[in-house]
């Protein structure tokens, strides 16, 4: 077996990404504080079609070293904006019709595997802070909670491990 090189890889270019369609999710960033944390964020959206990543609160954004080194260029391709106001923004979401789901460990969440995603229908996935969590502001707004099952003795998975792990379930459904 042989590891495939860059260019045998047939990859979208940034301006090819841009135009193509896009698996119906927002991700949303309620208050990241690593720059590492949003550089892969916008690396995972890339690589699983995100329509854009919204940028909430205190999290930084691009152009940024720290953001640039593990996004490796995501951050070109990846449409986003910065909103200060997390709820703001998700409730313009749920205006246009999006269902908007907290990753969060928290009363009345939906296993991750038992969550039943409507194929075609548009959603948006707030991930927060790495030590906090989903704001309670934002907690009170969403259209519900998905939470992923965990074995070990760790409460939580890396914000951006999670985002990983959320999209690919989400897109794995939406590829028929």
């Amino acid at each position: 077996m042989r590891k495939l090189e860059v260019d045998e890889m047939d990859r979208l270019s940034v301006e090819e990404f841009r135009e193509a369609d896009k698996f119906p999710y927002t991700v949303i960033l309620d208050n990241i504080r690593s720059l590492n944390n949003i550089g892969s964020f916008f690396r995972t959206a890339d690589a699983l079609k995100a329509e854009k990543i919204i940028l909430g609160g205190y999290t930084q954004q691009p152009p940024h070293r720290e953001i640039t080194r593990s996004a490796l260029g995501a951050e070109l391709s990846v449409a986003w904006e910065k909103a200060e106001d997390v709820t703001v923004a998700i409730a313009g979401l749920q205006k246009k019709g999006y269902k908007v789901l907290a990753v969060e460990q928290a009363e009345g969440s939906t296993l991750l595997e038992k969550y039943d995603f409507i194929v075609g229908g548009s959603y948006a996935f707030v991930f927060g802070n790495e030590v906090e969590g989903v704001s309670d502001q934002v907690m009170a707004i969403v259209d519900g909670c998905i939470e992923i099952p965990q074995f070990g003795t760790k409460h939580s998975f890396n914000v951006s491990v999670s985002a990983g792990i959320v999209l690919w379930e989400f897109v794995k459904k939406n590829i028929t």
